[in-house]
């Protein structure tokens, strides 16, 4: 049985990173499959580290806050120094479905990815939320740029519900991109060919707060990430 470690970067995320903490726990109970969780919890300027420390939520407190690249690559750091076979990043919002861990990791565990990607868009569904016109429009864009510079086509470009075997943990753990992390890294490995497989999900709403990309920063974020994937493009790996 592989050890598994959840990742779950946490700002400001005091309402709802109990209620997720309780959900792994209530599938470890009623699964053969036991999975571990580690809260990242980025400098939070809420209560996010009291409620981990009185409800004994295994977490690591960043001393600055370091956004969702760094936070992420803390986790990679931890999953690597603890000898995990495999890590799951997971939102600490309520938007992703610890029911889905299984069906994420077994392509790696059969020996057919070394990542997998939980996808809102290989099948219309499984996931009801599919984000904005706004973003899925973006998500298309990206998506456009990634197959041009891998030749690869990556249905959910944006998607933080992923999984990733002990290769890419150390990876990770050495070097992870600062800003745009899941379609830089998607792009990354696939010019390295490792082999990727996307397998359906389901994902909600968030259960509290604001996303970190905000609506006027969409045409910043979009024309980032794209110069982003162009210059993972012309690198030579």
């Amino acid at each position: 049985m592989p050890k598994i470690l959840l990742i779950i970067p946490a700002y400001n995320e005091e309402e709802s990173i109990k209620n997720v903490y309780k959900k792994i726990q209530d599938y470890n109970q009623k699964n053969e499959l036991t999975v571990d969780a580690i809260v990242i919890n980025d400098c939070s300027k809420d209560n996010t580290k009291g409620v981990c420390e009185l409800n004994d939520i295994p977490h690591i407190n960043l001393i600055h806050n370091l956004g969702i690249g760094g936070a992420v690559q803390t986790g990679y750091k931890f999953a690597k120094e603890n000898g995990y076979d495999i890590a799951i990043q997971f939102d600490g919002d309520g938007q992703h479905d610890v029911e889905y861990v299984n069906d994420l990791i077994s392509p790696i565990v059969n020996g057919k990815a070394d990542f997998v990607i939980g996808s809102r868009f290989v099948d219309h569904e499984t996931s009801e939320f599919k984000s904005t016109v706004a973003r899925q429009i973006g998500i298309k864009v990206i998506s456009t740029f990634i197959k041009l510079v891998t030749r690869q086509k990556v249905l959910d470009t944006t998607s933080g519900f992923r999984a990733v075997n002990k290769e890419i943990i150390s990876l990770f753990a050495e070097c992870y991109p600062v800003e745009y992390p899941e379609p830089v890294t998607t792009t990354e490995l696939l010019k390295k060919k490792y082999r990727l497989v996307e397998v359906a999900v389901k994902m909600y709403e968030r259960d509290t707060g604001t996303s970190s990309i905000s609506s006027w920063k969409n045409i910043y974020y979009m024309v980032n990430v794209v110069l982003s994937i162009l210059l993972v493009g012309i690198r030579r790996y």
